[in-house]
C-alpha cells in the first residue's frame, strides 16, 4: 500500500469537515474491514482516512428509543449488535441472522455504519433491516460548520451495486427501528461455500399478523440483485390474506418472476431465479414460525 495520511478527529464536526468533497481518495475510516481488503488488492488508494474512532460515545450506542424501537449507533460493532439484550429482545431476526454474518473475526471489528455504506449487495443485513422498516439518520456540515442531520429509509440509501445516495460529506450516525408491534421477520441466505460466505441469494421476509391475517408484508432480496431490493407484486400477493402452503408457494413464484435477478461468481441468474423461488417461502414460514418480538423490560 502507498502511505497515505490517518486522521483522528474527536467529534463528528471535526470529522465531517475533514471529508473532501472535491477528491474521492479521502474516505471515512469505521472498522475497515472492507477497505483494507480494497486497499491490499490496489482497488482503493487513499490520500486520507478519517478514522470515526474517537467520535462522541452516543455514536457507538445500542438503547431502547422512548416510543419503542431502537437506536443503534453507527460505530457499534456488529459483534456488539449481535450480543445487545436491547437488539434481542425489540429484533430477535438481527442477532440469530448475525450468527452467520461473515466469521467472529469480522464481527468483532466491522461497524454497522461501515457496514450499511459499503452497499455491496451481498451483505446480509440491509436486507434484514430494510424488511424491519430501519431508517438512518444522516450527518452534514451546516452552514456553520455544526452537523445537521436527516432521516431517511435504509432502502433509499442504495442506488445501485457499491454505489449509495450519500454526499460526499454525509456520514451515516444513527440506525433507527421502530416499535416491533405485531411484526415478526427472518432472513435466510444460501451460500455456495461454507455457510458464512458471501450468499448467493438473501431473503428478508416480514410480516405484520393480526387474527391470522398477514396485515403487512415486507419482502427483500438481496445477493441477486444490484441492491436490497423489495419485491412488491410477490408482497401483495401475500398481504390481506391467510398465510396457507398454497399461498406461500405463489409467493415464490411471484418472487422469481419479479426479482431482476443478476449472475455473479455466485451463481447464473436461472440458479438464483431457482433458490429464490424456494428461499422467499422458507424465509416467510421462518417469520411465522418464529417467537414473535418480546417487550422490552421495565
Amino acid at each position: 500500500m502507498i502511505p497515505f495520511e490517518l486522521a483522528e478527529p474527536r467529534s463528528l464536526g471535526e470529522a465531517l469537515a475533514l471529508l473532501d468533497p472535491a477528491d474521492l481518495s479521502v474516505r471515512p475510516l469505521g472498522g475497515g474491514t472492507a477497505l483494507m481488503l480494497m486497499m491490499k488488492s490496489g482497488l482503493f488508494a487513499p490520500k486520507r482516512l478519517v478514522s470515526l474512532a474517537h467520535l462522541e460515545a452516543r455514536y457507538g450506542a445500542i438503547a431502547a428509543r422512548a416510543e419503542g424501537g431502537l437506536r443503534i449507533g453507527a460505530l457499534a460493532r456488529l459483534r456488539e449488535i449481535e450480543r445487545s439484550p436491547e437488539v434481542a429482545r425489540a429484533a430477535p431476526s438481527i442477532p440469530r441472522a448475525m450468527r452467520r454474518l461473515s466469521n467472529v473475526r469480522v464481527r468483532n471489528v466491522a461497524t454497522l455504519g461501515g457496514n450499511l455504506a459499503h452497499a455491496d449487495p451481498h451483505m446480509d443485513l440491509p436486507p434484514l433491516l430494510i424488511a424491519l422498516r430501519a431508517e438512518i439518520a444522516i450527518a452534514a456540515p451546516g452552514a456553520d460548520g455544526t452537523p445537521v442531520e436527516r432521516r431517511i429509509p435504509l432502502a433509499d440509501l442504495y442506488r445501485g451495486y457499491l454505489e449509495t445516495t450519500l454526499g460526499p460529506r454525509e456520514l451515516i450516525v444513527e440506525l433507527l427501528l421502530p416499535p416491533p408491534g405485531a411484526w415478526r421477520a427472518a432472513y435466510m441466505k444460501c451460500t455456495t461455500r461454507a455457510a458464512d460466505d458471501w450468499p448467493a441469494l438473501g431473503v428478508a421476509a416480514a410480516l405484520e399478523m393480526e387474527g391470522g391475517i398477514a396485515r403487512d408484508v415486507r419482502l427483500v432480496v438481496s445477493a441477486a440483485t444490484d441492491r436490497p431490493t423489495r419485491l412488491a407484486r410477490a408482497e401483495a400477493t401475500l398481504r390481506g390474506k391467510a398465510p396457507s402452503a398454497d399461498l406461500l408457494a405463489r409467493v415464490g413464484v411471484a418472487a422469481m418472476e419479479e426479482a431482476p435477478v443478476l449472475a455473479d461468481a455466485q451463481g447464473s441468474a436461472a440458479y438464483k431465479r431457482a433458490l429464490l423461488k424456494v428461499y422467499a417461502v422458507r424465509a416467510l414460514e421462518r417469520a411465522l414460525a418464529g417467537d414473535p418480538p418480546r417487550k422490552a423490560a421495565p
